[in-house]
């Protein structure tokens, strides 16, 4: 389940925020975690989970532009798509900037993407159910 799926529910976004919260606190305390090995792993968690996360915030406050306009119901589907377009244009961006610019270490910049792309699967059925 994606950030989209949240922004049209009865509740106008607020599980989608709290999804982004808890994607943001994922990646953060793994990479505190992983501070203990070294600072470098530390920093390589902050970009990979960034490289998920950033995204993911974009294309939720592209969502909410989108959606405030009225829309033509074939509209919608256009806006999307092209959301998830600028989404994965910019996953693919950080993830390059992360591993050629910055030298990240590989295994825990993939640790921590992997832990917010997991954390957007299972979190919506947990926050959908309180």
């Amino acid at each position: 389940m994606s950030v989209s799926y949240s922004l049209y529910d009865k509740n106008g976004g607020k599980v989608a925020r709290k999804l982004l919260i808890l994607q943001l606190l994922t990646f953060v305390l793994l990479s505190a975690a992983l501070g203990f090995k070294s600072s470098w792993w530390s920093v390589s968690a902050l970009l990979g989970g960034m490289a998920a996360w950033l995204p993911n915030a974009l294309f939720m406050l592209y969502a909410w532009r989108q959606q405030a306009q009225t829309t033509v119901s074939g509209r919608v589907a256009w806006s999307f798509v092209i959301g998830e377009a600028l989404k994965v244009v910019a996953t693919i961006t950080l993830l390059v900037i992360a591993l050629g610019l910055f030298k990240a270490a590989f295994a825990p910049l993939g640790m921590a993407y992997l832990s917010v792309l997991i954390t957007q699967i299972v979190a919506p059925t947990v926050i959908n159910r309180s």
